[in-house]
């Protein structure tokens, strides 16, 4: 009986779909995307994704509580009363055994765990963790969970969702609250989204005792006019005053039998540069007013935003190698961290006075920072191009 409840669950498992389409949750989202081919049937492997995480790389089941959703979100599949969505619903324990099944059969390592909202934020909420509850108390797993936050859930609801989770996400989907009123009309930016993210860093505030979940969002981008300066500003400030772990970017693509399915999808290139902006935000340290946007509050899309800025500012003031702080050496594109460390270790040591000097020390491509660095108080020879 027991065997045949496991794979009566499994099997409706599989029936999710592939929700890794919609819900990046590891550090490379981007590869998280990689579409299948389409077909009629899914199969239980569409619940598993292979992702980055805090704990290193791991396969993790990416599921939700429920498919259904009494939310109407412009863009979403799982919005109420897509007709071509298909619903279906999980308890706690069902969830919490489907999991068991496949970490004991060492399918899986980890859980992604999001839902629709059904009675409410909270009732759904009170769901997600009464999962996470079974898994860490009854069936004892200590590795890692990520648990989606409906939005306006109770203080008490987070901090006990932050004590069993390791990452906690919170999607703001846009970064202002106009922009989210077109986006999502029956969510409010403030109160359902933001202060959640700000009592998560409240939380760790107040009980640095405990090891708490971090926090991440996400921006659903392009579908309602939102500009690169709107979410960037809105990361940055996520960044410093609620420690966000980091942000996630999602192209937008429309969907049939929604509001938006004949909006153009968002381009793939100006998500990718949005997350090499965020990187220079949180990494860097740089300041929002010095990434280098257009006069519409957008990003160049043919390079990327470091050597834009770049091209502004180093092209007439070249950055001396033997001489940089490690902030300045990290201004130029092509030294990163790692190239920077290994620049002020070798000059100790003698001169770099040639490209191939750098590329002896782990710099990968010197030939494309020769324009903006000194070596030894002389620019080194580059290919100038042709237009």
């Amino acid at each position: 009986m027991a065997g045949r409840t496991a794979y009566e669950t499994l099997t409706k498992l599989s029936q999710m779909g592939d929700i890794t389409l919609h819900e990046p949750a590891g550090d490379s989202p981007q590869a998280e995307r990689k579409r299948r081919s389409r077909k009629q049937e899914f199969n239980l492997n569409d619940c598993i994704s292979h992702l980055s995480t805090p704990r290193g790389p791991k396969a993790v089941m990416k599921s939700m509580m429920t498919t259904a959703c009494e939310r109407n979100c412009n863009y979403c599949v799982f919005r109420a009363g897509r007709a071509k969505t298909k619903r279906v619903t999980f308890q706690p324990d069902e969830m919490a055994s489907a999991f068991q099944t496949l970490e004991s059969s060492g399918k899986v390592d980890g859980l992604f765990l999001s839902s629709g909202i059904i009675k409410g934020s909270v009732t759904t909420q009170d769901k997600l963790i009464d999962t996470a509850d079974i898994i860490r108390n009854r069936q004892r797993y200590r590795g890692y969970i990520h648990l989606k936050i409906m939005p306006g859930i109770e203080y008490d609801q987070l901090y006990r969702s932050m004590q069993l989770a390791d990452r906690v996400s919170v999607n703001l989907e846009a970064p202002t609250s106009g922009r989210l009123a077109a986006l999502a009309p029956k969510k409010i930016f403030i109160e359902e989204l933001v202060q959640m993210l700000q009592w998560a860093e409240q939380i760790r505030r107040e009980h640095r005792d405990e090891k708490l979940a971090s926090s991440v969002t996400q921006f659903v981008v392009g579908a309602v006019g939102d500009t690169d300066l709107e979410l960037l500003s809105m990361s940055d400030k996520l960044y410093s005053q609620a420690q966000l772990a980091r942000v996630y970017y999602s192209a937008f693509g429309p969907v049939p039998g929604t509001p938006f399915e004949n909006l153009p999808a968002t381009e793939a290139i100006r998500e990718f540069r949005l997350y090499q902006s965020s990187f220079l935000l949180r990494d860097y340290k740089w300041d929002v007013e010095e990434l280098p946007f257009l006069r519409d509050g957008n990003l160049r899309t043919d390079v990327d935003p470091k050597q834009a800025w770049a091209d502004v500012n180093l092209i007439h003031q070249p950055v001396e190698i033997m001489q940089a702080e490690r902030e300045q050496l990290l201004r130029v594109p092509g030294i990163g961290p790692i190239g920077a460390n290994a620049i002020i270790s070798a000059r100790r040591r003698g001169t770099l006075s040639e490209l191939l000097h750098l590329k002896q020390i782990g710099i990968r491509t010197p030939h494309k920072l020769a324009k903006y660095v000194l070596l030894d108080g002389r620019q080194p020879a580059h290919q100038l191009g042709l237009f």
